[in-house]
């Protein structure tokens, strides 16, 4: 599986963004799906994912500082996971990576199969 991300750019505090996630094969229906963010000088973090949709009906999970203002979605039938992003803060500042994974639940940096290159969200205080 490929994974291309999109959408990042520089939005003020309080503003909006939505990532988009392409990815490519045939089999991406059976994939859990999510987001990572890594911020200048720290580590990759979880931010959202969401299971394989005939799995528990499709789950979300979410890291707790982003609850209540991330959704996480998918379409199956575009191959493609998004991340709507509303009352975005400076401090979720980072690349974001969409990741691919098969089996675990919810998804863990060092569990994922695969990575798509980031993209750049820069929140403007």
């Amino acid at each position: 599986v490929q994974l291309q991300a999109s959408g990042g750019g520089l939005v003020q505090a309080g503003g909006f963004l939505r990532l988009s996630c392409a990815a490519s094969g045939r089999t991406f229906s059976s994939y859990h799906m999510g987001w990572f963010r890594q911020a200048p000088g720290k580590e990759r973090e979880f931010v959202a994912a969401i299971s394989w949709i005939s799995w528990s009906g499709g789950m979300r999970y979410y890291t707790d500082s982003v609850k209540g203002r991330f959704t996480v979605s998918r379409d199956n039938a575009k191959n493609t996971v998004y991340l709507q992003m509303n009352s975005l803060k400076p401090e979720d500042t980072a690349v974001y990576y969409c990741a691919a994974e098969t089996s675990t639940w919810p998804l863990v940096a060092h569990a994922v199969d695969y990575w798509g290159k980031g993209t750049l969200v820069t929140v403007s205080s």
